[in-house]
């Protein structure tokens, strides 16, 4: 997989494509079709490979992504609205552009306090799927 991102004051737009003969095909604009939920996070997946898992997770004013450890390196890079990330403890406040690391095994959560809506991208290396239980 092959990602592409173009940046423009104050605005950061990320493709994600396919490197195969139909990657236009393939291609997925993550700011269109943002997968807002009532009631709960909204996410879709955008890449899912041995090496790479790419998530993008929308949040509701109000809604949060539960308590837990990451299960693998993570990077958050945030694409609308700001959320609030909980790092062990200590809360971190995460705006549009913002590119955050996240060591395995973190304790961590994350919530929209703002009245906006708020879209994240979750990066995952390695795919948790290929460390196990």
């Amino acid at each position: 997989m092959h990602i592409m991102k173009t940046v423009f004051p104050a605005l950061c737009i990320a493709w994600i494509t396919g490197l195969t003969a139909t990657g236009a095909e393939q291609m997925k604009n993550v700011l269109e079709d943002i997968p807002y939920t009532d009631g709960q996070m909204g996410k879709r997946p955008l890449v899912d490979e041995t090496h790479l898992l790419v998530m993008q997770v929308a949040l509701q004013p109000g809604q949060q992504v539960p308590p837990h450890n990451a299960n693998s390196n993570v990077h958050l890079l945030i694409i609308e609205g700001q959320v609030i990330v909980t790092l062990d403890g200590k809360d971190t406040a995460a705006a549009k552009g913002a590119l955050l690391p996240i060591a395995i095994q973190t304790p961590m959560s994350i919530r929209n306090d703002s009245r906006e809506n708020a879209s994240f991208l979750i990066f995952k290396s390695p795919n948790p799927s290929e460390i196990g239980p």
